[in-house]
């Protein structure tokens, strides 16, 4: 019997349904398969997403060098303490990647970091607490130096991690700190961390030091491995320009370590000192105190001013050079007419000279200058003229910014409105100026009558591709007066050193001629009043040398000094301006005043002669004579005969038997090297420039096997020696010196 067929519409239903599901998936692959998209999203962007990977190439902060490349400020290379806390990062227990021992970890690092325990453990704690992967440590684990960290490395912790980084280093300390400025690290928004410049040169050029990040793209599987055959794209960083300054590094120390010693000795509550060329107007070297250290930020206060530029003083007596070079460049100067000192009367005003307007009787207008008299300017101003004063006043610069390549110069202010504020501009009371605008001016002095406007800039250049985007040059900024003037100008203000009546007789050099203005300027007070007291004065100096033909121009300003009972104000200004400019003539090689021409001697063949004999004759040629042994016989000699050497060189002789040491000291390394071939000695010489000591001493009886270490030491070294030790041999101020006025003419608006 046939079996009736039933049709069975569950399985015919499950096979459309399947059917149709197949068909569906189906045209769902042709469709990706031809549009390359999902839901309206590029396959190809999304997997490139997931398997690019992308790394970011630091760019380094560009330098800033001194004249001669000496660094400044740069980068250097720290690390940043990470601390793993994830399980995950340790594939096998027996070399653990994550931290193990909370409690030790917090030991060993709150021991090399200087941190509390309890701070370190929080951290840790509340990272393992937040299911956290890794954490840090602040301000306390970054800027790790090599050293430290390799120290760090064998506590061998585990879990414990450093990622290189970049700190910003001057290695030079507190130098010119409100010029130079500081940066450090900042974050930004998305967590990164940045190097920005937050003061002085440092802030002024941070676009131009910064430079630009790159980039390098490479293909990575799931895991991260680099794929094989994989391309990659490199877009490389590009290192933020070097800023080159005018600065000389080593002016700049015998500045800062003078200022740091009378700082200490005096604690004045303001310092200010600039160095320039006056033939270029390039700053040589530029300091204040109160300073800062910018690695550490200590010291630093309130006042972010660069002084020099920033701040409006009034100057004192330093004004008074420019009232003569007036006077002469009229033709009102004649240093024999003579004038009633003590004392002067314009209307209701009375001045006073510095003496309680005593005076010296009557006495010739050079004396007054020598003696700083203010009565004095006050007859010179009636031969000038207001009008004729002024117009020079304007021609020196002052009252506008010398353009100096630094932002927020100030101006100054010069008052005329009153015929006593003319009176009072003349010894530089009332009116405001600026440091570098009383070097600026002083330049056209020391100029032969040019004056140059100073700038701080030598250039700017990146390092990578040599482009120079800022270039430096000398700007003549003037012409107030004519060369004669100048030299006429310098001649006077030389004998205010020189004279028996110059206020500035503590100033003197011993090498050099000085020409300049001792100042001792009334403060005004909150209330606006003069304040009165024996210390409450800005003394200054503004002085240039060589008088004759000026290499270095120089302003220093002491304000509020304590001063001892036997003291002038003048004396700790000297002591930072003799110190600096017999120091700094010197490393600029510039000749003193009295050198004498050496005569020279030619030396003939003293082979075979006997070595006392040969001694005599060259000793009563003012030579020096060194023997390397104590036999009688010349075997060979240095320099060789027909050689000529100046008048107390030396000269090597050659002589068997025991070798009895010299004294080195002053040897160059050619000398040293000359004995050494001679002698046969074992000789070891460290460092360059000329010796200053000696592992034997003279007389020592030494043998080839016995080895002899020489110290040399460049002139430049020896000089920093030199001021560590303490300026040497600066004189008393022969007399007090000031403008403090027997009655106030009239209160004045001082400029803040």
């Amino acid at each position: 019997m046939k079996k009736k067929f039933r049709f069975q519409w569950g399985a015919f239903l499950l096979f459309l349904l399947f059917a149709g599901l197949f068909f569906l998936l189906f045209a769902r692959i042709v469709t990706i398969q031809a549009t390359g998209q999902v839901e309206g999203q590029e396959l190809a962007a999304k997997a490139a997403a997931k398997y690019s990977q992308e790394q970011v190439l630091k760019a380094e902060r560009g330098k800033i060098l001194d004249r001669n490349g000496e660094v400044i400020a740069e980068d250097t290379l720290t690390y940043r303490l990470v601390a793993v806390l994830d399980e995950s990062a340790t594939q096998k227990a027996s070399d653990p990647r994550h931290v193990v021992d909370i409690e030790k970890t917090a030991d060993v690092l709150s021991e090399h970091l200087g941190t509390e325990r309890e701070t370190i453990l929080a951290i840790l704690k509340n990272g393992v607490e937040k299911d956290l992967y890794q954490v840090e440590f602040g301000s306390a684990g970054r800027e790790i130096s090599h050293t430290k960290m390799k120290e760090m490395e064998e506590e061998e912790l585990p879990g414990i991690l450093f990622v290189k980084d970049l700190k910003r280093l001057y290695p030079n300390g507190a130098f010119a700190s409100h010029l130079i400025g500081f940066a450090m690290k900042e974050e930004l928004d998305d967590g990164q961390m940045v190097t920005k410049g937050k003061m002085g040169l440092e802030a002024i050029y941070d676009e131009v030091l910064t430079g630009k990040n790159g980039k390098m793209e490479f293909d990575t599987d799931k895991w991260g491995y680099l794929l094989p055959n994989s391309e990659s794209a490199v877009t490389p960083a590009v290192d933020g320009s070097d800023v080159q300054l005018t600065l000389d590094k080593t002016l700049e120390n015998f500045l800062e370590d003078a200022m740091s010693t009378v700082q200490k000795e005096y604690e004045p509550t303001r310092m200010i000192a600039v160095i320039a060329d006056p033939k270029t107007g390039e700053i040589l070297a530029m300091s204040q105190r109160p300073t800062f250290n910018p690695n550490t930020r200590e010291g630093l206060s309130d006042n972010w001013l660069n002084e020099s530029i920033e701040l409006t003083i009034e100057p004192g007596s330093p004004m008074k050079m420019f009232t003569v070079a007036s006077a002469i460049e009229e033709g009102k100067w004649d240093p024999e007419a003579t004038y009633k000192s003590g004392t002067y009367t314009l209307g209701p005003d009375v001045i006073g000279d510095h003496n309680y307007g005593e005076g010296w009787g009557t006495i010739t207008f050079l004396e007054g200058i020598q003696r700083s008299s203010n009565v004095s300017m006050a007859y010179l101003l009636e031969r000038i003229g207001k009008e004729n004063f002024l117009k020079y006043i304007d021609a020196f610069g002052f009252g506008e910014k010398t353009g100096i390549d630094l932002p927020h110069e100030a101006s100054g202010k010069i008052l005329d409105e009153y015929a006593s504020n003319v009176l009072t501009l003349t010894y530089g009371q009332g009116s405001t100026v600026t440091p570098i605008q009383l070097i600026q001016a002083a330049s056209a002095i020391a100029n032969d009558g040019v004056m140059m406007k100073p700038y701080i800039i030598n250039q700017i250049k990146n390092p990578d591709t040599g482009e120079v985007t800022v270039k430096g040059e000398p700007a003549e900024a003037g012409q107030p007066i004519s060369a004669e003037t100048a030299k006429e100008v310098r001649e006077i203000l030389a004998s205010t050193v020189t004279s028996e009546h110059g206020s500035a007789a503590g100033f003197a050099l011993q090498d050099y001629t000085i020409a300049g203005k001792t100042g001792t300027a009334q403060i005004p007070g909150a209330d606006g009043r003069y304040m009165t007291g024996r210390n409450n004065y800005l003394f200054s100096f503004l002085g240039m040398a060589p008088a004759e033909d000026p290499e270095l121009l120089i302003y220093i300003g002491v304000q509020q000094p304590n001063l001892p009972a036997n003291e002038y104000g003048s004396v700790p200004v000297s002591k930072i301006f003799t110190s600096v400019m017999e120091n700094g003539l010197k490393h600029l090689n510039i000749e003193p005043e009295d050198v004498k021409t050496a005569t020279s001697v030619a030396l003939e063949d003293y082979s075979g002669r006997p070595s006392k004999e040969v001694a005599k004759e060259l000793a009563d040629k003012g030579l020096k004579v060194v023997l390397t042994g104590s036999a009688s016989e010349v075997e060979a000699q240095y320099p060789s005969a027909g050689e000529s050497v100046l008048e107390n060189g030396t000269v090597i002789l050659k002589t068997g038997g025991t070798a009895v040491l010299p004294d080195f000291t002053g040897w160059s390394k050619r000398e040293l090297l000359a004995y050494q071939s001679l002698s046969g000695l074992s000789i070891e010489i460290a460092g360059q420039g000329f010796a200053v000591s000696q592992s034997l001493s003279k007389g020592a009886k030494v043998s080839p096997e016995d080895p002899v270490v020489i110290q040399l030491q460049t002139p430049e070294d020896s000089y920093k020696v030199k001021m560590a030790d303490g300026p040497e041999g600066i004189p008393e101020a022969a007399d007090s010196e000031g403008e403090a006025n027997t009655e106030e003419i009239a209160e004045e608006t001082i400029e803040e």
